[in-house]
């Protein structure tokens, strides 16, 4: 089966950032996330990947097709949802449907207004009028109501409360469930990339720092508790990322390498790139 996304030696220059040299594959079927500060060059990845902006080197696969080639008809399935919602103000989700049913050739009116209700978005009222949650919630169902393969979603969780925020996060993994359906997702909130993807990729200062699946990533590392005085007898190999305070250390560490002797817990997704960013700061 070909991958939803493949991305060889991707560049953007710009005056004060270098998007430089990333490369990564979401196989068909899976969800990525793509964790990184702001800045660090998530959303110019995304809008590389539509096509929004001109990349200065590099490939990149949509659906197995190369996105200069013909990529309007491979937009049809494409879901997006961007940062920002981009709809006139004056709109409202009725109005909504009546444009993306001449947009897309396989928009489902019913499946958009079934979304509406669950989402308990009022049809006839302004987009202007609409909170950030709201507008993430439109922008999510009309991502999801014209049959697309792969959901491009940056910060689409952001703006959104804990409960509906676990109730988009299962739609998404719903939407899944097929097996040529897949997601790359970006977000800052790590727990929610945690819960939901398959694969992680990090993202720091333009550069890709590591893209990996889940649970190996979780399973590769440690984290190390202990004294000033224990420290030194912990071989630098086997250390990633160090914090040192005035009660003792913690690093994280290779758990294939460190002595099982000493204290180690095992660390989340937010503990490995915290670690990996400050170390190479």
């Amino acid at each position: 089966m070909m991958n939803a996304i493949e991305v060889k030696n991707l560049t953007k220059r710009y005056s004060d950032f270098t998007l430089d040299k990333i490369s990564f594959t979401l196989p068909m079927g899976c969800i990525m996330g793509l964790i990184g500060e702001n800045g660090a060059g998530k959303s110019t990845t995304i809008k590389l990947l539509l096509d929004a902006i001109t990349r200065d080197d590099g490939e990149i696969f949509i659906l197995g097709k190369n996105n200069k080639d013909n990529f309007k008809a491979t937009k049809e399935d494409i879901g997006v949802v961007l940062d920002e919602a981009h709809f006139p103000e004056s709109i409202n989700p009725k109005q909504v449907n009546s444009i993306m049913k001449n947009t897309y050739k396989n928009w489902d009116e019913n499946t958009f207004f079934n979304y509406m209700k669950q989402f308990e978005l009022p049809l006839k009222k302004s987009f202007k009028d609409f909170s950030r949650g709201m507008r993430m919630k439109l922008m999510i169902a009309v991502a999801l109501s014209h049959d697309a393969k792969l959901l491009i979603l940056d910060e689409a969780t952001s703006g959104l409360d804990p409960i509906v925020r676990d109730e988009i996060l299962e739609l998404f993994y719903e939407f899944t469930r097929r097996e040529d359906h897949s997601i790359l997702i970006s977000s800052h909130i790590v727990s929610d990339l945690e819960k939901l993807c398959d694969y992680i990729a990090f993202i720091h200062k333009g550069k890709m720092l590591f893209v990996e699946e889940k649970d190996v990533l979780l399973d590769n590392y440690r984290i190390l508790k202990c004294s000033k005085d224990d420290f030194e007898n912990v071989d630098s190999d086997c250390i990633v990322g160090l914090r040192k305070s005035p009660y003792g250390v913690e690093a994280l560490v290779l758990k294939e390498k460190i002595n099982p002797v000493f204290n180690l817990e095992k660390p989340t997704i937010e503990d490995i790139i915290v670690f990996m960013a400050k170390e190479e700061k």
